[in-house]
């Protein structure tokens, strides 16, 4: 928190910068003897105050916590000789949590008082530290930004250099994160296939992944068919499918083509509420009112119905991500041209077939990707499915039965203390590999559909 509040600090500092440096290019001169615009003389000044002290910020958090970690096992090293690395990993979060005056696993001796006394006290020097470095390199860098400032100052493609660099940095650090996330999965995937044939992951039939993580334990040998989960997944997504879709672009259709500017005003924000619902409460409302509510119509009728349905998980789900389909669908509606409403209605169309037979084709490949974006939000999802449709990997097609998802089985698999060498662990990134293999697909059969049908209609 310390950390956030003083690159908070140091924006506001930056941001008088600007506008310090924007005042004296005023004062250099007319604009029209400028090199560049005012507002470039003040990022200028902002970039000189505000960059080298947040790369020190940067620097610090990322190897703060290893240097302070170092020194602190240097000052135990009588005390950890004889731990395996295991251990040491645990006393660190031992002397952590006493740092921070959270619970830790044990009673500390006065050994590991002593140390997290010591822990805490690095930190917070290291922090002043830091902190004053910060502020020296912003006040030095306000001064060399504003005695740069002259009428000659080429400021607009120094700026324009600095965040060209910012956005390649910025770029190569999401590739490389993206890159970081798959060669993760990929390779505990592969630990995870070393003890669990692949043919059998995929195609098995049966989903028990409790094992006995050490051998004096009573446990299962485990079964890992992952079918009953993909199933599972797959037929809440197609129940939210078939709720979202048809509604959410019939929404569409009706604020870009009919709705007067007034409903359109009142009508889509209304959608988009929707969508900033945590999906804890959509959960519960799940959970609470439309699970016994489908419960007591299926016994009126002598239907048996779970008390946790795949029904209700996919409606709620269905309900939750019908604004991702109806407000980029209806900007994708509106983006296209009046020019081919007039062609089609000065044909003789009316407004029903112009809808059928122009924009909607016109529109299909935006239309595909919000279709897309539902399906990505709909299989990822968590909280609802937990609630309202159970952790029961159950192989079945009937929307009326207890299922489970892919994402709700890697979050029960990792939670808790776990061992990252059993198989019941390593089987949450395999499932997390298929998972990201069948959204890649996803995304090709996309992209394909929207070549082909933008070659024709552009």
């Amino acid at each position: 928190m310390n950390s956030l509040l003083l690159i908070v600090a140091l924006l506001a500092v930056s941001a008088l910068a600007y506008h310090y440096g924007r005042r004296k290019a005023f004062a250099a001169g007319s604009v029209g003897r400028l090199h560049s615009l005012p507002s470039y003389h003040g990022a200028y000044v902002a970039l000189w105050c505000g960059l080298p002290a947040i790369l020190v910020i940067a620097v610090w958090l990322m190897f703060q916590n290893s240097l302070v970690e170092g020194m602190v096992l240097a000052g135990l090293a009588g005390h950890v000789a004889d731990l395996s690395e295991g251990q040491i990993s645990l006393l660190l979060s031992d002397i952590r949590n006493l740092a921070a005056g959270d619970i830790t696993s044990r009673a500390p001796d006065p050994t590991v008082l002593a140390a997290a006394e010591r822990y805490g006290n690095l930190q917070r020097l290291g922090f002043v530290l830091m902190a004053g470095a910060t502020f020296v390199l912003a006040v030095g860098g306000l001064y060399l930004g504003q005695r740069a400032i002259k009428p000659a100052l080429r400021a607009r493609p120094r700026v324009e250099h600095v965040l060209r660099w910012i956005l390649l940095i910025a770029s190569i650090v999401a590739i490389l994160t993206t890159i970081g996330i798959v060669l993760s999965l990929l390779f505990e995937s592969i630990r995870f296939f070393g003890q669990v044939s692949p043919i059998e992951f995929l195609f098995g039939l049966n989903w028990s992944p409790q094992t006995a993580l050490r051998a004096d334990q009573i446990g299962g040998s485990g079964a890992f068919g992952a079918v009953p989960i993909f199933a599972g997944t797959l037929l809440i997504t197609v129940i939210a499918m078939i709720v979202a879709v048809p509604i959410g672009l019939m929404a569409a259709i009706y604020m870009a083509e009919y709705a007067s500017p007034t409903t359109r005003s009142i009508v889509k924000p209304l959608l988009e509420i929707l969508a900033g619902i945590p999906t804890v409460v959509y959960g519960f409302f799940a959970a609470l009112t439309i699970g016994p509510l489908f419960r007591g119509v299926g016994e009126s009728i002598g239907l048996p119905v779970a008390s946790e349905s795949a029904l209700a998980a996919g409606l709620v789900m269905g309900v939750m991500i019908i604004p991702f389909v109806s407000s980029l669908s209806d900007d994708v509606i509106n983006a296209v041209p009046q020019s081919l409403r007039d062609g089609s209605y000065a044909l003789g169309a009316t407004q029903s077939e112009t809808i059928r037979q122009v924009i909607l084709p016109a529109s299909l490949h935006g239309i595909v990707g919000a279709i897309l974006l539902a399906v990505s939000r709909a299989i990822g999802e968590t909280m609802i499915v937990v609630m309202a449709a159970g952790l029961s990997a159950n192989l079945t097609a009937n929307p009326l039965e207890a299922v489970t998802t892919v994402t709700v089985q890697i979050v029960t698999l990792l939670v808790g203390d776990q061992e990252f060498d059993s198989a019941k662990t390593l089987a949450a990134f395999a499932l997390g590999l298929v998972l990201f293999l069948v959204t890649l697909a996803l995304n090709v059969v996309a992209l394909r559909v929207v070549r082909k049908y933008r070659e024709e209609y552009d």
